[in-house]
């Protein structure tokens, strides 16, 4: 969704507008890059945790899942808590270093990226989530 996010706006006249895409501020390509490679992973890692599972007996392959798991984790709250800030700057602004809030103006942009970072941060508790399920399992046997 953030990949996809921008808006235009006129100003003054129609040949000269203003532009907001996701991609004017690297913050924000680092949280596309950092979700795309967590999405990735995940993808990737489904069969081997499918393999797990029918394979009980599979004790190694479940603890470098646990490690590669807690690193996607690591990449993913990055990611998320890299947006989140320019996010809060986005809708409160910072009088002090002189950046104004652009939600006021850019509110479809604002919204979609908003959007985006509740969307990571729900994948941050589901792999939080999923790590400890892997890890109490792995302590049963």
């Amino acid at each position: 969704m953030m990949a996809t996010t921008n808006e235009t706006l006129p100003f003054f006249t129609q040949f000269i507008r203003f532009r907001a895409e996701y991609n004017d501020l690297p913050t924000f390509t680092f949280f596309v890059v950092a979700n795309a490679a967590v999405s990735a992973y995940f993808l990737l890692s489904l069969p081997l945790s499918i393999f797990n599972i029918l394979r009980s007996s599979a004790k190694n392959s479940r603890i470098i899942l646990i490690i590669f798991d807690t690193g996607m984790l690591a990449l993913l709250t990055a990611g998320s808590s890299a947006g989140a800030a320019i996010v809060y700057l986005a809708h409160r602004g910072n009088t002090k270093a002189n950046w104004l809030a652009i939600c006021q103006q850019f509110n479809s942009f604002c919204e979609r990226i908003s959007g985006s970072l509740i969307g990571s941060y729900v994948g941050v508790t589901v792999f939080i989530v999923l790590i400890l399920l892997s890890a109490s399992a792995l302590a049963r046997r």
